[in-house]
């Protein structure tokens, strides 16, 4: 019997930079499936709330609270859903850097900060000159949810504006110094994909390690397709920072189609077997 699929399609204001190549790898994954004899029916994440889907077998890229709530219902009523809405929620950053260093991963010190009118916070631990505030729900929407700071002066700046925003949980987090690294996995298939996004010393490194972090993260998040971000310290550490649900995968976007694919067969057919 021929398998029928829901494809959801992430909210542009979920893809800051990356609309148009976001909806590329859905799209390109779609037509791979179709090429496996599967019907997709496609879905915006704005449609998430209003649909009720006739499909069992969804692959999604939403992650907007909203639609992650409406989907976790979906999930429980029995349907396959990939990634699974509780892998993109553990993605939330206020969530994402509890579970990582909770369970052996190297991640940079973070603290989940609720602000209010009072923007006094506690800075030990942190060099005041030099760390990362990010807002703690869902990923970068604007380019200011990411901001590197370099004062305590700065850093209320910053979180005025947030508050500003509607923005009431950050996370502040510690600078590494380093290369950064961008990597892009498709999980069980084999298929992991890395480049330097900054080269500034080129340390040498255990690429295995690189390879095994980045999986147990995904692991332990409970995610099947995924990227992230990591550094490589001058002394060939290895740190995860970030970790994504189904990113765009655009420098490899035509071979990793074919694995994302191949895992959605794999895991539809399982699924209907049963």
């Amino acid at each position: 019997m021929k398998l029928k699929m829901a494809g959801i399609s992430r909210q542009a204001e979920y893809s800051p930079n990356h609309v148009e190549n976001d909806s590329l790898i859905l799209r390109a994954t779609a037509e791979v499936l179709k090429e496996l004899d599967v019907e997709v029916t496609f879905y915006g994440e704005g449609e998430v709330l209003n649909s009720n889907f006739n499909e069992e077998l969804i692959f999604s890229m939403a992650q907007g609270p909203e639609a992650i709530e409406k989907l976790l219902e979906v999930e429980k009523s029995g349907s396959l859903i990939i990634n699974s809405p509780r892998a993109v929620k553990n993605c939330y950053r206020t969530n994402m850097v509890k579970l990582l260093p909770d369970n052996g991963i190297p991640f940079p010190k973070s603290i989940q900060v609720e602000i209010d009118s009072d923007l006094e916070i506690n800075l030990d631990g942190f060099d005041p000159n030099k760390f990362w505030i990010k807002r703690g729900d869902v990923h970068a929407v604007h380019r200011e949810d990411v901001t590197l700071v370099y004062s305590k002066e700065e850093n209320i700046s910053t979180m005025k504006e947030f508050y500003r925003r509607g923005i009431k949980t950050v996370i502040l987090q510690e600078h590494l110094e380093g290369d950064v690294i961008k990597f892009y996995a498709v999980r069980d298939s084999g298929f992991f994909n890395w480049y330097y996004l900054n080269g500034k010393y080129h340390t040498k490194f255990d690429l295995n390690k690189l390879t095994e972090l980045a999986h147990s993260s995904a692991e332990i998040l409970g995610l099947n397709i995924y990227g992230g971000d990591a550094i490589i310290s001058p002394d060939g550490s290895i740190s995860i920072i970030d970790i994504n649900d189904w990113p765009s995968f655009a420098p490899v976007r035509d071979e990793a189609k074919k694995h994302i694919a191949s895992l959605i067969y794999n895991m539809a057919v399982k699924y209907d077997e049963h």
